[in-house]
């Protein structure tokens, strides 16, 4: 069974290549392709392929550049400064003319788009006469489909959108691809491109609310396949876009659009409120004997990860390539300074030393470092070449005791549970309410409960920051909230001072070039 549907996720991926450069020319279909297709949307079983297909397409995309690595540079977490040659300065300093952010930009937007196209397909298949997938699997395939065509747009807007608010949200900005015609689609509005993002979540919201297991018996997490998608039909639902996890990219939409009132309502009432039963506990906080487990701790708190990308290669991917103690500190990211306490970034950022998500920092010692590689230069050199580095994603010790139940071990996660109750502090009127939120995401990190007289703002922000490192939110968080004072990466405290144009990416010239060409 396994390398079977290894194989078809293979023929997948032929099936649906991507051989234009624009979301305008995704896919040609000749007699034998046409005839593969069918093939495939013949069973059940083809359908699901075709859906992990996606899900293991988003690894190419959202692994580093949209989770650990571009985003999170953007958000100034870590210790890059415009002045040194660090390789990531261009991303610190907002470059979008630079001809490597071009290329990124392109890349990240032809990837984005061929995903959609094959969700499209999927989607076409779920309609007509011509429907092979049974009355029990439809509204799961029909259901997820629509969630990752409302997610993926939705980070495009996220990317390439304004920062929204009433003043913008007549703003041109995407199309919204919604089926496999290879015409041009128009760009639309920010705010219509919400408006099809909330459709088609509330319509995947719908399928999935009587269908979608993890409501009555949970994530069903189990002993995964070498892709992390094979096994039963209906497990590892943290793996793939269930029911709750679309209810909280929900909340994340409308709150993107100001309904704070709505945002709330989703966060409480069909989350928090659902997820908690004396039967069953969906998402259930991480425990400090999990954190903590000998040779295998988990550091992503993966019980409370509502989506999580899986990635078989994530060590390499984004650990050894991002943060590794082997990487030169041109080529690192790390945070100021070179300790957990005194002048650094880790004694500023976490406010509890028994903050359980401080240990996700560890240092890289002088005998570690490359010494040709220099110090870091500007406001954040420091006394050696010990750094500070991110060991969220690192892997398991050799010999870590492993039952394969271990499935955090190629985690990426793109929701959690943290956010929601964020949300709903967020979005309270309740003063009382609101803190209540905050403080139970800190009792489940053992940090001190926060007074009555804390800036629930600022608690709220570094809070989300804390909880999301390594994951590509924040930067979404800071653009939402047209914030101008970012926590800053290049110094112990303080903040960095953002221009509100440099949230906006520009659209690629894989794009406009097309959209050139066809108005000639």
């Amino acid at each position: 069974m396994r390398k079977k549907n290894i194989l078809k996720s293979v023929l997948l991926a032929g099936l649906f290549a991507i051989s234009g450069t624009s979301c305008t020319s995704w896919l040609d279909v000749d007699m034998e392709d046409s005839i593969l297709e069918n093939t495939l949307f013949s069973t059940n079983e083809g359908y699901l392929t075709a859906l992990n297909g996606v899900y293991l397409g988003l690894n190419n995309v959202y692994s580093s550049t949209l989770t650990a690595g571009i985003l999170d540079v953007m958000a100034q977490y870590y210790n890059v400064t415009e002045n040194e040659d660090h390789a990531y300065k261009i991303y610190a300093g907002y470059k979008y003319g630079e001809t490597s952010f071009e290329s990124t930009s392109g890349n990240v937007w032809n990837q984005m788009y061929s995903l959609l196209a094959n969700v499209n397909v999927i989607l076409e298949h779920c309609e007509g006469d011509d429907v092979h997938v049974s009355s029990q699997f439809y509204p799961i395939v029909k259901g997820e489909a629509l969630a990752l065509r409302a997610m993926l747009h939705f980070d495009l807007l996220r990317l390439y959108g304004p920062v929204y608010s009433e003043a913008t949200a007549s703003t041109t900005t995407i199309p919204y691809q919604e089926s496999s015609d290879k015409e041009i689609q128009p760009l639309l509005p920010a705010s219509e491109v919400l408006a099809r993002v909330l459709r088609d979540l509330n319509e995947a919201a719908d399928l999935l609310r009587d269908s979608d297991p993890v409501l009555t018996k949970g994530v069903e997490n189990a002993i995964p396949s070498d892709d992390g998608l094979d096994s039963y039909d209906w497990a590892y639902r943290q793996l793939r876009l269930n029911y709750y996890a679309v209810k909280a990219l929900q909340a994340r939409a409308l709150l993107w659009q100001g309904n704070k009132s709505e945002a709330y309502r989703v966060a409480k009432n069909d989350i928090i409120d659902k997820i908690t039963t004396e039967e069953l506990e969906v998402f259930p906080w991480a425990t400090r004997a999990s954190v903590i487990a000998t040779g295998k701790p988990d550091r992503l708190f993966s019980s409370e990860v509502m989506f999580t990308l899986y990635n078989s290669n994530r060590y390499t991917a984004i650990y050894t390539n991002l943060f590794g103690e082997d990487l030169t500190l041109s080529n690192r990211l790390t945070f100021y300074g070179n300790t957990v306490a005194g002048d650094s970034k880790v004694a500023f950022f976490y406010d509890d030393d028994n903050d359980w998500r401080k240990a996700m920092w560890e240092v890289a010692t002088a005998d570690d470092e490359d010494s040709g590689s220099g110090g870091e230069g500007g406001e954040g050199e420091t006394s050696s070449n010990s750094s500070l580095y991110l060991v969220k994603y690192a892997d398991f010790d050799r010999d870590a005791e492993l039952d394969g139940s271990e499935t955090y071990r190629y985690m990426i996660p793109l929701i959690r549970l943290s956010e929601v109750y964020l949300i709903a502090a967020e979005c309270a009127t309740d003063r009382t309410e609101a803190l209540g939120y905050i403080n139970d995401v800190r009792y489940h990190r053992d940090c001190m409960q926060l007074g009555a007289d804390t800036d629930l703002d600022d608690a709220i922000t570094r809070e989300f920051a804390r909880e999301v490192i390594g994951e590509g939110q924040l930067f979404f968080y800071y653009k939402r909230r047209g914030m101008e004072a970012l926590i800053s990466g290049t110094k112990s405290s303080g903040t960095y001072d953002m221009v509100l144009s440099n949230y906006v990416w520009p659209l690629p010239k894989v794009e406009t070039d097309k959209r050139v060409t066809v108005n000639q």
